[in-house]
């Protein structure tokens, strides 16, 4: 029964960042180019904390996932120093842009570990709602 209820809790908070995520991206009032640069970094972290747990929802699981994720995105921003190797018309697609990022920005590897931190909170979350 827990392990349903887990799963549509997944389901549900995927619904929730997906749509902020994207909206984040083409944001325009406030605090603008912030939201356009930076929330979409947290709320990525996020978003794949959300997707392994779907695929992993075990209790130590939600310590290793956030973790391995937010690895995983530092690395793909380092890797970004050698994007330039990739060809232009590949690099400026949507579906790129989106997974990969554009460039090497320093100022993106806090935004991850902030990301991390509410994707293991959340995890946390949907663990202790899903035992009740």
């Amino acid at each position: 029964m827990s392990l349903d209820r887990r799963r549509i809790l997944i389901i549900i908070s995927l619904l929730i960042i997906t749509p902020l995520g994207l909206f984040s991206k083409v944001y325009t009032g406030v605090a603008q180019e912030w939201v356009n640069d930076y929330s979409g970094d947290i709320l990525y972290e996020i978003f794949w904390c959300l997707f392994f747990f779907w695929f992993f929802p075990r209790k130590k699981a939600i310590v290793t996932i956030p973790l391995c994720v937010f690895l995983v995105t530092c690395a793909i921003e380092v890797s970004q120093l050698w994007f330039s190797l990739v060809p232009i018309s590949i690099r400026s697609s949507l579906i790129w842009r989106l997974l990969l990022g554009s460039s090497f920005v320093w100022w993106d590897f806090p935004h991850y570990a902030l990301g991390s931190f509410l994707g293991w909170l959340w995890l946390l979350i949907i663990d202790t709602q899903s035992r009740k």
